[in-house]
């Protein structure tokens, strides 16, 4: 046999091992999944995350207005949720309404919204191959406010919530296919012009909205809208989680089930055409699917800038760039950030709140500008 045929069986055969459905070899990013040190670091990390999560929450539920012992709140959450007689109730009727019916919804949805946020970021980064993309960044949020704002200025809440649910959803998809429309220039889509554009996008839709309180009837759509465009949790009611909520669900295990495609698409577009991904339906379907997800977010809780941004690369420090890693450990650290957030949104100027928009984005601002400059450079060179 000579020298070329060698070589063609060689390739042949790399070939075929990539393209089976194997997963330890076909994600080519994957980290082994050895016996030892990866899996006890990557249980180790989640116990921390669990652990932490467990605290913020408590927090949450324990400092307002009101200050109540965390043992108490975890009682009061203890007897909503297990059946009658397990805990024997031994504070008042005004501390559980207050734990129960008003803090246990905020903190709830603001998981919701930073499990969300982050997955999305991940999916996105992932999908663009683009460490400056992010739901905000591409001006994603805004268009499903922008969404959820045309609907309730001209009245058409024919179905509630749901309404704005489907408004902000089409608002969100109408607005990545405009974004990634614009950006493309031959056949390709640069980090740079992708932010432009994102930016770009994102002011001319705070015009829009603008626009439409100025010339609204409603003298209180102003303060409405500033609450789409800031973001808050303050309006939590538990009728409120389950869409959000089931959509999240859904989403992430759906986007885990597509795992081996994102891992593939981080080798390139090539590498994953290659080995049997149609990367252009691929695409498709994760951006409806990130729409739904933000969505469905920004109809309960606003706009809540960089934590989609900021998440995902902590999270890949930690547990490193495979998505079946990556989905789990970024909704538990989005879900502390944001929670954090809210915390901090309620007592920095108490009584008076801020909303959590300003918070994300005095932490995820200037890590967005180093991201920025960090890839400036690496295009420079």
């Amino acid at each position: 046999m000579t020298q070329a045929e060698t070589t063609h069986d060689g390739r042949a055969a790399l070939i075929a091992r990539l393209r089976s459905r194997d997963p330890v070899r076909t994600t080519v990013p994957r980290v082994p999944d050895t016996p030892g040190g990866h899996r006890f670091r990557l249980a180790s990390i989640v116990i921390v995350l669990v652990v932490a999560l467990v605290v913020v929450a408590g927090l949450a539920l324990s400092i307002g207005s009101v200050y109540i012992p965390v043992a108490d709140v975890w009682r009061v959450v203890g007897h909503r949720i297990f059946p009658p007689g397990v805990i024997t109730p031994t504070w008042t009727a005004v501390t559980d309404r207050i734990v129960a019916d008003v803090r246990l919804p905020r903190v709830v949805l603001a998981a919701v919204a930073g499990m969300s946020l982050t997955a999305v970021g991940t999916i996105v980064q992932a999908v663009m191959r683009n460490p400056l993309a992010g739901p905000t960044v591409l001006g994603v949020s805004s268009g499903a406010a922008t969404g959820a704002v045309l609907v309730m200025r001209f009245g058409l809440l024919f179905l509630g919530v749901y309404t704005l649910n489907i408004a902000a959803f089409l608002g969100a998809l109408l607005t990545l296919l405009v974004v990634l429309g614009i950006a493309k220039y031959g056949g390709r889509i640069s980090a740079t012009t992708l932010v432009l554009t994102g930016m770009a996008i994102s002011a001319v839709l705070s015009a829009v909205t603008s626009f439409i309180v100025l010339t609204a009837d409603d003298p209180t759509l102003g303060s409405q809208v500033l609450f789409w465009t800031l973001g808050g949790f303050g309006s939590a009611q538990w009728k409120l989680i389950p869409v959000p909520a089931i959509v999240l669900v859904l989403g992430v295990a759906y986007a885990l089930a597509q795992a081996r495609n994102l891992n593939l698409l981080l080798t390139g577009e090539e590498s994953a055409i290659s080995m049997g991904l149609d990367v252009n339906r691929f695409r498709q379907r994760m951006f409806v699917l990130s729409a739904a997800m933000i969505g469905v977010t920004v109809a309960v809780c606003g706009v809540i800038g960089f934590v989609g941004l900021v998440m995902p690369h902590i999270t890949r420090l930690l547990v490193g760039a495979n998505h079946r890693r990556c989905l789990p450990v970024g909704m538990l650290l989005g879900a502390i950030f944001t929670i954090g957030a809210d915390l901090l949104a309620r007592t920095v100027i108490s009584p008076e709140e801020l909303p959590v928009g300003i918070i994300t984005a005095l932490i995820g601002g200037p890590f967005f500008l180093y991201l920025l400059r960090r890839t400036s450079k690496a295009i420079s060179r």
